[in-house]
């Protein structure tokens, strides 16, 4: 199965993502940078869900490929869970459909949370606390935040594995979407 694939971000760790994880597909990628229509800080699951689709619907319209993907993150306050949160999404479109998947979602340190609800976003953020600069583009907040048992690229990758798997799945699952 080959195919093209248009990613909605020209971040490496985004780019990256994508080809990890559809690596045994061998895909074409081709980072696109398209605008979330989004906050650069999303501030709840629907509003980085909708990042992620808009991003990935803006990639395919800007590219002769296959698919769109796109990516995003955020945070969110989730029921039931104590404090802050990371959250990744991915959205992946064909044109006709588009399947959404969920990445990671992992408590963030309460100095950070602070930082945030006071304006602040993530990467800027962890780049002070931690004395860095770019870390949104390497290990990301999810690296940091777990001492390196998983990263931001990895991460993303799942979100990009649970809303590719049904353009991918669909023989196996009957057909049914």
């Amino acid at each position: 199965m080959e195919f093209a694939v248009a990613v909605g971000s020209t971040n490496p760790v985004k780019v990256a993502a994508v080809e990890r994880t559809l690596e045994r597909f061998e895909p074409t990628v081709t980072p696109v940078g398209v605008d979330s229509g989004v906050p650069e800080q999303p501030w709840s699951i629907e509003e980085t869900v909708t990042g992620a689709e808009n991003r990935a619907r803006r990639a395919l319209e800007a590219t002769d490929t296959d698919y769109g993907v796109g990516l995003e993150g955020g945070v969110a306050r989730v029921d039931g869970v104590p404090g802050l949160a990371l959250i990744m999404w991915a959205a992946v479109t064909d044109g006709d459909r588009i399947e959404r998947g969920g990445g990671p979602t992992l408590r963030l340190p309460d100095d950070v949370a602070d930082r945030l609800e006071d304006g602040g976003e993530l990467g800027p953020v962890m780049d002070e606390r931690l004395g860095t600069d770019g870390i949104a583009e390497t290990d990301g907040a999810a690296g940091v935040l777990t001492a390196g048992l998983t990263d931001r690229t990895r991460a993303l990758g799942e979100a990009v594995a649970c809303a590719f798997g049904p353009f991918v799945a669909d023989e196996s699952r009957g057909g049914d979407s």
